[in-house]
């Protein structure tokens, strides 16, 4: 029994003391900082604390209050700093990240004064745990708007970029430890840092996934440094990419960078490498923006077509898929474009 008691010690507590260093790696010895990097750092930090608290409380019931003050006071942050985190990489978006920090480190700090835990631990245990744990989850709810990409990618079963799945990864594994703490009347207290240890190995199998030759700390690599394409090629791909246009290859909805190498006589490589350096965009994003302007075509001399077979007719393989992606080139629906046109 008493082995037992230590296992599972030892493996809650793996968790919270990872959490730690490798809060304290992603803020000092990232390969290339930047503001992103200590959003990340922090939301392990006050995971780790609140973690490091349930371990220790479980097993000592006894604890300091004033560690568990600690500790249920830094969930505040949890929330919030995920969502900085997944907003940080929105560039088009303001960060604003001290009206989502401040406020909430300030409110919790006044409380803990006038209302410690020590002498309130009633009213800690149920009415400010249960707003806490509600503010967490409104802003996870909030960080699904910056994944929004991401799911779409996934339904038009598009590949995701490494970068795309950490940030699933690290989403899903702060909803998941919110769940596991919120369901800790149903199963034990000590669920949610057993969750914590588990999903942080799974996170650091990641980050070592991520982390290889191609990579830097969490952002994309210049991904084809020091392998410039030949002048030669270039003039080559430049002449032979309407080839796509002109036979309208993208009309295949799985038309894929392999197919198309091997029409231009290129190396899959090769492609990639032009696509992304010289037209500043993906082969899918290229492909989308030729199935759109071929669907503007078929509307503006035709006004019979459902928006479901203009899809297909332009080569996406769905009706929501089409829909999303003319909605967002064009700024209209298809049915406002057509309309326009026949002004």
């Amino acid at each position: 029994m008493i082995e037992s008691n230590q296992l599972l010690f030892f493996f809650s507590a793996l968790g919270a003391f990872n959490g730690f260093i490798l809060s304290i790696y992603f803020a000092i010895n990232a390969k290339k900082k930047s503001f992103t990097n200590y959003f990340l750092s922090l939301l392990l930090l006050v995971l780790s604390i609140r973690i490091l608290k349930s371990v220790f409380f479980f097993f000592n019931p006894h604890l300091s209050n004033i560690f568990i003050q600690i500790g249920l006071s830094a969930c505040v942050l949890i929330g919030p700093f995920l969502f900085l985190y997944l907003k940080s990489y929105q560039k088009e978006e303001k960060l604003n990240w001290k009206k989502h920090v401040i406020p909430y480190f300030v409110a919790i700090t006044i409380l803990g004064y006038f209302y410690p835990y020590v002498e309130h631990r009633a009213i800690w245990s149920t009415r400010i745990v249960c707003v806490i744990y509600t503010q967490w989850f409104i802003y996870i709810i909030l960080s699904l708007k910056y994944l929004r990409p991401v799911f779409r990618k996934i339904k038009e079963k598009e590949s995701l970029k490494r970068l795309e799945v950490w940030f699933l990864g690290i989403y899903f594994g702060v909803a998941f430890i919110w769940l596991a703490y919120v369901m800790t009347p149903y199963t034990s207290y000590i669920v949610g840092a057993l969750s914590f240890t588990f999903i942080l190995y799974l996170i650091i199998v990641l980050l070592i996934f991520k982390t290889n030759s191609e990579s830097t700390f969490f952002n994309e690599k210049e991904k084809y440094k020091n392998k410039e394409i030949d002048k030669e090629t270039l003039s080559n791909i430049d002449q032979k990419l309407s080839v796509i246009i002109e036979k309208e290859l993208f009309l295949n909805p799985n038309f894929s960078l392999e197919e198309a190498a091997k029409e231009l006589k290129v190396t899959k490589h090769i492609l990639s490498q032009y696509v992304n350096e010289v037209l500043g965009k993906s082969f899918s994003s290229l492909i989308k923006e030729y199935r759109i302007e071929k669907a503007k075509k078929l509307l503006e001399s035709h006004n019979n077509y459902t928006i479901e077979n203009l899809g297909y007719d332009s080569g996406f393989n769905s009706k929501s898929a089409f829909f999303t992606a003319f909605k967002k080139t064009t700024g209209l629906t298809p049915a406002e474009y057509q309309k326009n046109c026949l002004k």
